[in-house]
């Protein structure tokens, strides 16, 4: 297996996956093709049904394979083929959730305006597995800064951070500009595999994707010291991850503590890890404050000046202003 470690191999994923040996991957994470004749470069994303469901079994299985007893399996794509897919993971696998990814997409016409993708979440065995509870920071309102929940007479048990993260993730958007965007017509954001990967693995694990694409996971793995196998069958997606993946220095960690950043803020940290965290940051004397008064990184520290040279991909924040919501 170690001639595929930290690199992506062109090749059809049905004949990789039989070079990789059962029990051995930590996560395995698969973004498939959503069979609605998107543009890809190499191949096309038109089978018929039954076509599609019969190959989809066939690498859906070898996941499962090839994952360790206390590893997780991730599938990412619409609610409707994620149906059939449950089917076939709980005949070899253990469900744990079904992850809402808020994503809304343009009306269809003659029914609901699809607002959501989903990730199916998987595990090999429930007493083995490993998972690390994640917070994200608390939701506030964008001119004011007052928290958006009301926590009523509760404000003093309030987390520093942020809130334990449901299964529904509404706060990691698509990527919304090209300037940020490879050439390929379904790149994911890389602190939604960041995500993915804090809660369900530890540094120096290994991370495989079959349909590696332009090479966001194995991004989100090396920012995390984790390692990754990447199958891709187009040659120009290949060339395009590997040269990422040579290029790329940024290490998403705060001393020996992996987090995931957007815009030079934390959105992902392990529970488990909060009391190390907590002393590079600004904390209020008093729980309560934080209802209006957000935590901020000590920005003079060494281990965020890193960050201030770091391209990361930008959101399109507003100036605090003066509201009637508090």
């Amino acid at each position: 297996m170690q001639k595929y470690i930290n690199k992506v191999t062109k090749g059809d994923l049905v004949e990789l996956f039989k070079n990789i040996p059962s029990n051995s991957v930590d996560v395995t994470f698969a973004d498939p093709p959503f069979n609605l004749r998107k543009k890809y470069n190499g191949y096309k994303d038109s089978l018929e049904f039954e076509e599609y469901l019969k190959w989809c079994e066939l690498w859906i299985k070898e996941m499962v394979r090839v994952t360790k007893p206390s590893g997780s399996i991730f599938i990412h794509n619409i609610p409707k083929w994620l149906t059939y897919f449950s089917s076939i993971l709980n005949k070899h696998a253990n469900f744990k959730h079904w992850i809402s990814w808020d994503a809304p997409t343009s009306p269809m016409g003659k029914s609901l305006q699809p607002n959501h993708y989903g990730v199916l979440y998987y595990v090999k065995d429930i007493k083995q597995t490993k998972f690390y509870e994640i917070r994200s920071p608390h939701k506030r309102c964008r001119k004011c800064g007052y928290l958006l929940k009301d926590y009523g007479g509760k404000k003093n048990l309030l987390h520093p951070f942020g809130p334990l993260i449901s299964d529904v993730w509404t706060d990691i958007h698509r990527i919304k500009h090209n300037k940020y965007r490879d050439d390929h017509p379904c790149q994911l954001p890389i602190h939604l595999l960041e995500r993915i990967i804090l809660m369900s693995s530890d540094e120096n694990d290994v991370i495989l994707d079959p349909f590696m694409g332009t090479g966001t996971t194995a991004i989100a793995a090396k920012r995390l010291g984790r390692n990754f196998i990447g199958f891709e069958l187009d040659e120009k997606y290949v060339e395009i991850a590997n040269q990422k993946i040579k290029t790329e220095r940024f290490k998403s960690n705060i001393d020996d503590i992996w987090v995931s950043f957007f815009n030079k803020d934390i959105i992902t940290i392990r529970d488990i890890d909060w009391n190390a965290l907590s002393k590079f940051y600004y904390l209020p004397n008093q729980n309560k404050d934080i209802d209006k008064n957000q935590i901020v990184l000590i920005k003079n520290s060494k281990h965020f000046k890193k960050f201030l040279h770091h391209d990361l991909q930008k959101d399109d924040t507003l100036e605090l202003n003066f509201c009637n919501c508090a």
